[in-house]
């Protein structure tokens, strides 16, 4: 029986950053308590990083030429596979958690009681589950991925992201035309066919989905639509997703070696509203497009209340957000926030933020909603109401205790940097192991789960995930913000460019925006980035590579961009930072 332990890097003194200049041990290594592992170097001295326990090496974590930290994984250790008695009962002692991976014990099914055995079962076909499935299989493992849904894709791109910028897109365009007019170019009312619209998203839709079926077929995968429940740590049954969640029938038992729980999050439902009442939506409601409502209220206003507010007022509806905070997109540093909050505030008929809704009734003539605080009235009534206020992982929906995995009350799977759970044989990835909840960072830990799967040596160390909100305009941020710095006390210097001298953005009637850069005032080092303006979030992957690579402000200042173009808003804020900007003048620093 394994007992796998992720070796970690103690705490090295007042060091923050070491290089690993030497590996002394190689997978399959037999070591003892206190063998050295690997040497680091910092500016002051070199090394040893000890075992703190007996064990196989089963994975390598780390290469020469790497740079870690305290808490850095280095290594994954067998402590069962040694000959050691005590010492495997000093490292079961410690208990089991996502550092610590264990066999589960769990009762339920043989493996010998199931219908079919496969390598790999993923648990949902999202942009996490499908990028595990496809990148396990080209690895050569035999791999069945499970949606509950007719079609694969998950939340993203049947009722989120996808359809969402679809529907985005054209709101855009519509608003854009509208603009045209102080240019001197007037166009007619638009005439809008919500059926050929919602075909026209519907039709993107399919393209995608179709197309992650011929590739799951391509790559020989099995994919099963139900709904999944472990029975065990290595067996799993599949009902009929028609069937209730709660249902003990199942139609399928299937025994596997190893599986990713990928499973995602769903909709937060504040009790006591009437949710009998279609009028009533969440997000895939709203983004089914049964009609374009005289007058919309959408609760929350954070990044998807907004953006399908602004889908709705692009198609003619009088949309009203309520906020619970102080101001829209809680996070988010106010000065990227500015410029989209002063256009929504001529887009929206009102935003109403440090309020929130008590009460909600349905009538004839619509559903009438009680307020309190700010500047909110004491009740008003909406054709439709849209309720945005976050979302909860699905962890706790697939029976993984069952299995021995570890779900902690709000449903999260507490995951490793190789997204192994508490159980060595079950990884998580996507929504249910932990914020941010986005399928860029699910896609990415899928890649990571399946190669660990495969047996290679494969972690999760992205330094930065972005971040998007595709409103208009649209915003987006990576790395430190200038709210978080201040909150942790984290020192920091800004080199910041207006769109107002942005030549491209002035020709796009579009000088609204703003792109910074953070960085570290000793090392001058990347520290984050953040934009506001038209197609922020294509612009943002720059930073991101740049904080990746650990490029510094001087990098960015003297990369040569295009002219005249928004991505040269980078290269300036750098300049701004450097002190040789030209483009606007910046009094000299005394």
């Amino acid at each position: 029986m394994s007992d796998l332990e992720t070796v970690k890097i103690p705490d090295i003194g007042d060091v923050d950053d070491v290089e690993i200049i030497e590996v002394l041990v190689s997978v399959g290594d037999t070591i003892a308590l206190e063998d050295s592992l690997v040497t680091v170097e910092s500016d002051k001295a070199s090394m040893e990083i000890p075992s703190p326990a007996t064990g196989v090496i089963t994975s390598l974590l780390v290469k020469t030429g790497d740079r870690v930290s305290e808490g850095s994984d280095i290594l994954v250790l067998d402590v069962a596979a040694s000959a050691s008695t005590g010492t495997a009962d000093a490292s079961a002692s410690k208990g089991s958690d996502a550092s610590t991976p264990t066999t589960s014990t769990a009762a339920g099914a043989s493996p010998d009681n199931s219908d079919e055995h496969h390598d790999l079962i993923v648990l949902g076909a999202g942009p996490g589950g499908y990028t595990a499935a496809f990148r396990a299989a080209d690895l050569g493992l035999k791999v069945l991925l499970i949606e509950r849904y007719p079609d694969l894709g998950g939340v993203c791109l049947n009722v989120g992201c996808i359809p969402s910028k679809a529907l985005l897109h054209t709101a855009a365009i519509i608003q854009e035309t509208q603009g045209m007019s102080a240019h001197g170019v007037t166009f007619a009312k638009p005439q809008i066919d919500v059926d050929k619209l919602r075909d026209f998203k519907e039709a993107v839709i399919g393209k995608l989905t179709g197309g992650l079926a011929g590739l799951a077929k391509q790559r020989k995968i099995t994919v099963a639509h139900g709904f999944a429940r472990f029975q065990d740590s290595h067996l799993i049954a599949i009902s009929d997703a028609e069937k209730e969640e709660n249902t003990s029938e199942s139609t399928r038992l299937v025994s596997f070696d190893q599986a990713i729980i990928a499973v995602g999050s769903k909709s937060i439902r504040i009790p006591g509203f009437p949710y009998d009442d279609e009028r009533l939506m969440d997000s895939t409601g709203a983004l089914e497009l049964a009609d374009i409502p005289k007058r919309l209220l959408v609760i929350g206003g954070g990044i998807i209340g907004l953006e399908m507010g602004c889908v709705y007022a692009g198609l003619g509806s009088q949309v009203t957000i309520v906020e619970l905070s102080d101001g829209l997109m809680p996070g988010c540093d106010r000065d990227l926030v500015k410029p989209l909050e002063k256009r929504l505030k001529n887009d929206f008929e009102n935003i109403f933020t440090g309020a929130k809704v008590t009460a909600m009734q349905s009538a004839v003539a619509g559903l009438t909603v009680t307020f309190e605080g700010g500047k909110a009235p004491a009740s008003d009534t909406y054709d439709r109401v849209l309720l945005a206020v976050g979302r909860n992982p699905n962890g706790s929906a697939v029976d993984a205790d069952k299995a021995g995995v570890t779900v902690d009350e709000r449903g999260f799977i507490a995951v490793d940097s190789q997204q192994r759970t508490n159980v060595s044989n079950i990884f998580a990835i996507g929504d249910v192991v932990g914020q941010p909840m986005l399928a860029h960072k699910a896609t990415h830990e899928g890649k990571v789960a399946a190669e660990v799967a495969a047996g290679q040596k494969s972690y999760f160390d992205a330094k930065t995930i972005p971040s998007v909100a595709y409103t208009d305009p649209e915003i987006a941020w990576m790395g430190l913000t200038e709210t978080a710095a201040r909150q942790q006390g984290v020192k920091y210097q800004k080199g910041a460019f207006p769109w107002a001298a942005s030549g491209r953005a002035l020709s796009m009637g579009r000088s609204d925006g703003l792109t910074k850069v953070l960085y570290d005032p000793d090392t001058k080092r990347i520290l984050g980035a953040g934009i506001v303006g038209p197609n922020a979030g294509e612009l943002i992957a720059e930073a991101v590579l740049a904080l990746e690579m650990g490029a510094d402000i001087e990098d960015l200042a003297l990369t040569i961009h295009p002219h005249p173009t928004l991505s040269e808003t980078l290269n300036f804020a750098a300049e701004v930072a450097e002190g040789t900007v030209t483009d606007i003048y910046i009094p000299k620093r005394k």
